[in-house]
């Protein structure tokens, strides 16, 4: 299995992940150049230089071309551009669901329909090119599985169109929902929207995966800090273990004494703050008292939490928690286009076989509410969908 690791410990931004990528020698920047010239904007030449940052060798790239860099900054622009470009069809898909991601981040921070999205920075032309490149480069690679580090976002506060906003920027921190992610105290922006979104369509594990390196790479960001390196590092290897391993909490609590009508409503509120999932067993307990077993699985960090919430919510006086190892499929959350609409679907992978596919319930049960078509036929066509998808 061919696996990717990304060591954000500097963050990410697109142009430092296709640097990544060139500097390990995974893509030609005279290919990039050609199939960046298919979008239809006239010729584009990827100009590469190597440069020092803080002791480390890395490449830096820029784009050259004569376009007009305002002429793309709405969404359904952009969206129209690349729906006329020569690229292949499977990089138009990829390049659309990475745009349509940090348009949906956009439209929901500024409260406005998804079509009516103004780019603003992102709409220069040195973003569309570290998207689709990076869509571009990502199909061509073929990469069984992605992993990534903890993400170091910076701080302070960053200028935009908007106003000077806090860092990270709400559109960024909205694609990084769910992603661990810190600030080591560097004043300054380490993730971009276009790193975030790039991200979030790898569908990255989280974890320093068991692999034998054989490609390294150092794409550098254009800010060079003075605290540490300013680089994107970038591992690829050969991996023989197909199934992921973490580790995991699990919190057991025996109930006797509870109306059970409440459970779903504790169960409801646990997955609402961090829980992986959450599940009861019906139990016999002292004198013959039928109880419920509660068993949880979370993140360490969230031991606490998810105690007091079982304290508060039922009539548990208190519970037992230990680490377990977990074994489980790689998966990816992507989005399909159905006859009835949008649907979230998960599907769970074995290396490059895809062994599982679940349409997410919710979506679904939206769908065939709105559109009157029975559950069963969404679940269906999301699920035909997502079997024709390239991953």
């Amino acid at each position: 299995m061919k696996i990717a690791y990304l060591d954000c410990f500097s963050g990410i931004a697109g142009d430092m992940f296709l640097a990544a990528l060139l500097d390990a020698e995974l893509i030609a920047a005279q290919f990039l150049s050609e199939k960046l010239s298919r979008l239809g904007l006239g010729p584009v030449r990827v100009h590469t230089e190597r440069v020092l940052r803080q002791g480390i060798a890395a490449t830096h790239l820029r784009f050259e071309t004569s376009a007009d860099s305002h002429d793309h900054q709405h969404w359904s622009e952009i969206r129209a551009l690349i729906e006329k470009s020569a690229l292949t069809a499977s990089e138009k898909a990829r390049a659309m669901a990475i745009f349509s991601t940090l348009a949906d981040a956009e439209a929901k921070i500024h409260g406005i329909p998804i079509d009516n999205v103004h780019f603003h920075e992102l709409g220069a032309l040195d973003s569309i090119f570290d998207i689709v490149g990076a869509a571009i480069a990502i199909e061509a690679l073929r990469i069984d599985r992605w992993y990534a580090s903890r993400v170091n976002v910076g701080s302070g506060t960053v200028e935009t169109a908007h106003g000077r906003l806090p860092v990270p920027a709400p559109a960024t921190l909205e694609l990084l929902r769910g992603f661990p992610i810190y600030s080591s105290g560097i004043e300054t922006e380490l993730v971009t929207p276009t790193g975030a979104a790039i991200l979030k369509a790898l569908a990255p594990g989280f974890a320093m995966p068991t692999a034998r390196p054989s490609q390294i790479g150092y794409g550098a960001g254009t800010k060079d800090l003075s605290q540490q390196p300013n680089v994107l590092r970038l591992v690829v290897g050969d991996s023989d273990i197909a199934l992921e391993s973490d580790e995991t909490i699990v919190i057991e609590t025996e109930i006797d004494d509870m109306n059970p009508e409440l459970f779903p409503y504790v169960q409801q509120k646990l997955l609402q703050h961090g829980a992986k999932s959450v599940s009861a067993q019906n139990i016999l307990m002292k004198k013959g008292r039928p109880g419920l077993l509660v068993r949880v699985l979370c993140d360490a960090v969230l031991v606490d939490k998810l105690c007091e919430l079982l304290f508060r919510e039922t009539t548990t006086l208190g519970a037992i928690y230990y680490p377990v190892q977990r074994k489980k499929l790689a998966r990816k959350i992507i989005e399909v286009e159905t006859p009835y609409g949008r649907v979230r679907v998960k599907v769970g992978m074995l290396g490059s076989e895809v062994i599982n596919i679940a349409p997410e319930h919710e979506d679904c049960k939206k769908l065939a509410d709105e559109k009157r078509v029975a559950l069963k036929e969404i679940y269906r066509a999301a699920t035909e969908a997502a079997s024709r998808q390239p991953l």
